[in-house]
This record gives C-alpha cells, structure tokens and sequence, in this order.
C-alpha cells in the first residue's frame, strides 16, 4: 500500500505538498517523520539529468520516484505494492498536479505552498488501495506504462550517507549495463574462437594422418 507521498520542485529540491500515513513505524521504530526527512534529502539530492523513475530501497519499505515537468512526486509503498501501480499512481497525481498549479509552480517561495492537494492524494491513495480498481485505471496501468522491470533500484544510503545524485547513481547503472554487453560479446567472440581453433586442429589432424599414411602406402 502507499505510505507516504512528497511532491517537490526538482530545481531547488522544495516541498510543494505531502501527505502521510499516520502508522508508519517499523520495526526498528522508525516514524513517519523520518521517512519524509528521507524523501526530503532525495529531493535535495535531484539534479537536471536525474533519471525520469528511481526506485529506492529503505527496507522495509521502498520510495518510488518519478520526475514530470520539473517536480518529483516521490512515494513510499510497501515493498510488496507491485511497481506497476505504484508509477501508474505517481503518473496520476502528476497529471493532476500539473493541471492544478502549472502556472504556479515556479513561483512558490515557501514550503507545501499547495497543502490543499492532499485532498486528492489521499483520494488516489484509496483508489490504488482499493482492490476493486475500476477498469480504466487497470487499462492504463496496461497500456500507457512503460516497462518497469529495468528501473534503476539502489538503496536510501547510497543517496543520503554518500550524498550521490540520482544522475550519478543512474550513470552507474549504465556503466554496468554497458559493461554486461561488453561482457557478453567477449563470451561470444572467445566461444567463437574455440570453436575455431577446434575445427583448425580437427583439420590437422585429419591432413597429418593422411600424409603419413601417404608416405607408408607408396
């Protein structure tokens, strides 16, 4: 289920709303507080190229991250919330938001200057809780979502203890991603070769025997 949702301005890394669960506390008795003081340093932590969705780990639970039209909607789900519903919501309270206050988001000065849209987050929170999900939103999460399966995943500490970007950590995963094509070409060139080289003593073999049975016949 979703937990907990922050939306801010990716510019500067300022709240414009928020909306929590009143019983967020696991087990080792962390609050609701620090889990926004959580999505409050991946906020600030945002730059311009930051990936578009993140997903990051703070067990037990996990921050879903989309970035639209210069702010982030960021919300802590459950682990076992599925991703597709957990983007499809962000997805929604973007369209929403965007429609709302456009015009007015790069003019914000101060903090959760627009509060008022909790109203709707927590309308969305019931929709995408309510197991009877009506027929269009299970289209869209059908059609209009991209993939989710390759949406980079890494955990809260990597982003607050080292005070890496999502562009950095993003640049990582496309560092690895690269490096596991790399990896797999060489596989194939290097079976390839032994295949080759295989065939070429066969070869030889097969061209030596004859020449010595040559020699001893005549």
């Amino acid at each position: 289920m979703v937990l907990m949702t922050m939306i801010g301005r990716v510019a500067d890394g300022l709240p414009l709303a928020a909306s929590v669960h009143n019983d967020i506390r696991d087990d080792s008795g962390r609050s609701g507080t620090e889990y926004q003081n959580q999505a409050k340093s991946i906020l600030r932590r945002l730059a311009s190229n930051s990936p578009s969705k993140a997903s990051i780990e703070t067990d037990p639970y996990i921050f879903h991250c989309l970035i639209d039209h210069d702010v982030c909607y960021i919300t802590l789900c459950e682990k076992s919330f599925p991703r597709k519903n957990a983007y499809a919501y962000l997805e929604d309270l973007a369209q929403e938001f965007i429609a709302q206050y456009g015009q007015k988001i790069q003019l914000a000065a101060r903090p959760y200057s627009f509060i008022e849209f909790d109203n709707y987050i927590q309308k969305m929170k019931k929709q995408y809780a309510d197991s009877r999900t009506s027929r269009e939103a299970m289209g869209r999460l059908r059609t209009d979502l991209r993939d989710v399966q390759n949406i980079m995943v890494t955990n809260i500490q990597d982003v607050i203890a080292r005070g890496e970007t999502l562009e950095n950590l993003d640049k990582k995963a496309s560092n690895l991603a690269s490096l596991s094509q790399q990896y797999r070409k060489d596989a194939v060139y290097l079976n390839r070769m032994s295949s080759l080289t295989k065939v070429g003593l066969t070869v030889g073999v097969i061209v030596l025997l004859s020449i010595i049975a040559y020699v001893f016949i005549f």
